[in-house]
């Protein structure tokens, strides 16, 4: 049985999967770095804390589906230190015969459960999982991880209004609510004012949160587990390209593999966070 980490071993490990998510894309020459950042701490706490995944194939494992599979280097790298496949797989990346493919392919490497890649498809898959789950009597949570550009997608919203219709109680949709996307500011391209409200409307329970904030990240996950006769959205507001400076808030590294110095100068800003987090965490200790 895995040991519950806690908040601040949590903070600490999704430092640590951001910079080897940033490893991945350099040594590819290409990837999706922004979003791999902003989502980093609301998925490290899904598949670290809150989700039942003991293996990749077993039956009553949680059902995770990237919706926004573009991100694939973070997934991959969950995956990696989950002990899915080796870390050192991490840097082919991209490469000619690499089971790590710009988008995910299901089941390769283990873990992942659908293949995506074209936006707005992943909650349908969602959906049917959870509707199937509860139909079989498993005890299966699907979970579903979507952009705020991707919710643009009409398909996203015939997801919904399943979701809400079948009372789909082990469900969950995190929308990673960026405010960005390839072409720009989402309020720009296509705007879709107060999302939580739309997802309200559509009786889904909404849970909106700072998506870099660790407790509140648990505690959603957690929440979402306890709603009963409708799915539970959580709306995480992040933060595109968290954790290094001159990615924060840029379109612009979307999908842009970060230069050999860009990388160093990311690292050191992420290994300065961690550092501060140690410190913070020691403190807390002796106070303690």
């Amino acid at each position: 049985m895995e040991t519950t980490l806690s908040i601040p071993e949590l903070r600490r490990l999704a430092t640590e999967v951001r910079k080897d998510a940033l490893r991945s894309i350099t040594a590819a020459g290409s990837g999706h770095p922004g979003g791999s950042l902003s989502a980093a701490d609301i998925m490290t706490a899904l598949y670290f804390r809150c989700a039942n995944l003991p293996s990749p194939t077993d039956p009553d494992r949680d059902r995770i589906f990237w919706s926004k599979g573009h991100i694939a280097p973070l997934l991959y790298t969950l995956l990696a230190y989950k002990g899915f496949f080796p870390k050192e797989e991490l840097m082919t990346l991209r490469r000619f015969g690499s089971r790590l493919q710009g988008h995910p392919k299901k089941g390769s490497p283990p873990g992942v459960e659908t293949s995506t890649g074209s936006l707005g498809q992943g909650l349908s898959v969602a959906v049917g999982c959870a509707y199937a789950a509860r139909y079989d009597r498993l005890p299966v949570r699907s979970y579903c991880l979507t952009g705020d550009g991707e919710l643009q997608e009409g398909q996203i919203w015939e997801a919904l209004m399943a979701g809400a219709h079948f009372q789909l109680d082990n469900l969950c949709a995190i929308i990673d609510n960026n405010g960005l996307q390839i072409d720009g500011k989402c309020s720009e391209v296509m705007c879709i004012d107060d999302v939580g409200a739309r997802l309200r409307a559509f009786n889904w329970h909404v849970i909106s949160i700072d998506g870099h904030d660790m407790g509140q990240c648990v505690d959603a996950l957690e929440e979402a587990k306890t709603v009963k006769g409708r799915p539970t959205a959580i709306v995480a507001h992040t933060i595109k390209g968290k954790g290094v400076s001159f990615m924060e808030n840029v379109a612009g590294w979307h999908g842009k593999a970060p230069t050999q110095a860009e990388l160093e100068q990311a690292l050191a800003e992420l290994d300065a966070r961690q550092q501060s987090l140690q410190a913070a965490a020691h403190c807390l200790r002796h106070v303690g």
